[in-house]
């Protein structure tokens, strides 16, 4: 019998061959796999994997992403960019979105498909960031604001219906400013060296950075990576296609040459929509962490809030699920595990040896007190003269440890991305349990789309204004810290089910686990984050300021980084986290998700540590 094709697998191929047209390209490697789009470092062009329904609105935003990368490769030189790019966050993020524009309009005004796509992307992007909502220039976001100016001096056409407001607050400004140089840009579009100086001087007139001949060219170059680009945020997931091991086969081969070497390579897409590697170092010159949001010109936003906490649950993942299908669930998840023991078992066991290593007992000989050393009393009957021996067993430099794995369990992480977070907490509960180590499984999401019944009582009350977090939280613990994983494996499971995964409060989950955390009475704790992409809750951000629950989780990062003495570590999964995390590595692939979690536990063992707080005195990665 015949196997039926996937129906979304035609779309697929129709996007890619639209894309290797439009962008002149005819060998470019295409693949899917999350919200975001993007160039990898291998040249691999990335597009949101389309779900199976392929309904009309999922149709145009991902042919809009594609037209939009599309656009890109064949209108934009990264070396003439680098060169003209300014210094200063909301200056470089300006300079960054217009030249976006500026590649978007030249197709928007050369064909019509590319138009209509792109305006249809634009449109979903502008609704689900809240720009109809803002009325204060203040709180105006300058780099898209200014992008729609410009995007309409190239092509005539009027922003999205959502941005329109925004648009006009920033437009007045604009024009008081710089009346004439928007009508450069618009003229300028072909060239690209032309219209990067035409946004110079813009941005010298708005006064957010200085003129072009005051800069020094050479260190613009030497400051900016070509390749590093910032144009378009959004929930991002790696690729979601399953079958590919190779992550986690690359991790392994290096355990065969050296226990302590071979950290997975986390090649990485930038958070916004075309980039490249978010950096682990932070304060680099490639992606420099930042405290606050960069594109921000808004002041400090009220204090976070909830509306109603009574529908919130923390709950056992038993509980969710009946205990047949969660049987069937942990069934799946051992088929997939399966063609990865060997792999697996490579990667756990060079954990393993690491940790036992530094449990491995030591002793002082020849002391005058102690514990008698039986092994050197055939000196006292050789010579009767001899002084007995004692020993005593050195303080070992291992502390005792407990390990939280929060893991994202958001509907973007559905597919591939879900999987492997699951197999890989798997495999590494089972090591630090060996090793003695204390581990935790948790994971968040919430009960309901649309705010379930918390939106319910709010509507019933009248809608007030700025209600805060307006949804049901869903915490789930997959795995205590005192239950043994033999018990808690089939927990896991739960995480392939179909409809667990809905929208995700990021702030409100840290600070749930850093406290179940606390509770614990190991002398050091460490929490590692598993997530895709930026908090992100419709119904909390239709009533509230676009980056509300963004700038909470900025607030409760910071707070643990800087008070706590839990140690914090993030993994982003086709996501930079780095602008978030002071410790985070971003991954493009999601199959090297287990072996990055055991590289990244495994740097933190050995770093020396206080052994008082317990935080960490090594290297900050």
């Amino acid at each position: 019998m015949a196997e039926v094709e996937n129906p979304a697998e035609p779309f697929k191929r129709a996007v890619s061959a639209a894309l290797r047209a439009l962008a002149q390209e005819r060998e470019l490697v295409v693949s899917f796999g999350g919200d975001d789009a993007g160039m990898a470092k291998d040249g691999e062009a990335r597009l949101p994997l389309p779900t199976n329904d392929l309904s009309p609105g999922e149709v145009s935003r991902v042919r809009g992403v594609a037209d939009s990368l599309a656009m890109r490769m064949r209108y934009h030189d990264d070396s003439v960019h680098a060169r003209r790019r300014p210094r200063g966050d909301v200056a470089q993020a300006i300079f960054d979105s217009v030249e976006q524009a500026r590649v978007e309009s030249l197709g928007m005004r050369r064909f019509t498909g590319v138009a209509d796509n792109v305006t249809s992307m634009l449109d979903a992007r502008c609704r689900s960031r809240g720009y109809e909502r803002i009325d204060r220039f203040e709180d105006v976001p300058l780099h898209e604001a200014i992008g729609f100016l410009v995007r309409e001096q190239v092509t005539g056409a009027e922003p999205p219906e959502a941005a329109r407001k925004m648009v006009d607050m920033c437009r007045s400004w604009v024009e008081s400013k710089a009346p004439e140089t928007l009508d450069d840009l618009g003229r300028d579009a072909d060239d690209q060296e032309l219209f990067a100086r035409d946004l110079r001087r813009l941005l010298a007139d708005l006064e957010l950075a200085e003129a072009e001949d005051e800069m020094e060219q050479p260190q613009d170059t030497e400051m900016q990576d070509p390749s590093e680009d910032e144009s378009e945020g959004g929930d991002g997931d790696a690729d979601g296609e399953s079958g590919d091991t190779d992550g986690f086969d690359a991790m392994a081969a290096a355990d065969d040459d050296e226990m302590g070497e071979g950290d997975a390579e986390a090649g990485t897409l930038e958070d916004d929509q075309f980039g490249t590697s978010g950096s682990e170092e932070p304060g680099t010159a490639e992606h420099p962490w930042r405290p606050d949001d960069e594109f921000s010109n808004a002041p400090r936003q009220p204090r976070y809030t909830v509306f109603s906490n009574e529908f919130d649950e923390v709950v056992d993942a038993a509980e969710l699920c009946e205990p047949a299908e969660l049987s069937r669930l942990r069934a799946q998840l051992d088929n997939q595990l399966a063609h990865l023991q060997g792999v697996t078992s490579k990667l756990a066991n060079r954990l393993q040896r690491r940790l036992m290593a530094k449990q491995t007992r030591s002793w002082d000989f020849d002391l005058e007190e102690g514990l008698l050393d039986t092994a050197r009393l055939s000196r006292v009957v050789v010579n009767p003269t001899s002084s007995l021996s004692f020993k005593q067993e050195k303080e070992s430099n291992f502390r005792d440890t407990a390990v939280t794995l929060l893991i994202d369990n958001s509907g973007s992480m559905r597919g591939r991305p879900i999987t492997v977070a699951a197999m890989s907490a798997d495999i590494l509960a089972r090591t630090l349990e060996r090793c003695g180590v204390t581990v935790e499984v948790l994971g968040f999401t919430t009960r309901a789309w649309k705010g379930g019944q918390s939106r319910e009582q709010w509507l019933q009350h009248g809608k007030p204004a700025n209600p805060g977090r307006l949804n049901d939280l869903r915490h789930i613990i997959y795995k205590s810290g005192d239950a043994p994983w033999r018990r808690a494996r089939r927990n896991l499971g739960l995480m392939l089910r179909e409809g667990l995964l809905k929208e995700n409060i990021d702030g409100e989950a840290l600070l749930w686990a850093h406290s179940r955390l606390l509770g614990q009475p190991e002398q050091r704790r460490i929490l590692m984050v598993i997530s895709d992409g930026a908090p992100v809750d419709d119904s909390t951000l239709s009533v509230n300021s676009g980056n509300y629950l963004e700038r909470h989780l900025r607030d409760v990062i910071e707070w643990i980084e800087t008070r706590s003495a839990v140690e914090l570590i993030a993994i982003g999964i086709g996501h930079d986290v780095t602008r978030y995390y002071r410790r985070a590595v971003t991954l493009v692939d999601a199959e090297q998700l287990g072996g990055v979690m055991l590289d990244k536990l495994t740097e933190l063992f050995d770093e020396d540590t206080d052994g008082v707080t317990g935080k960490s005195r090594g290297r900050v990665r």
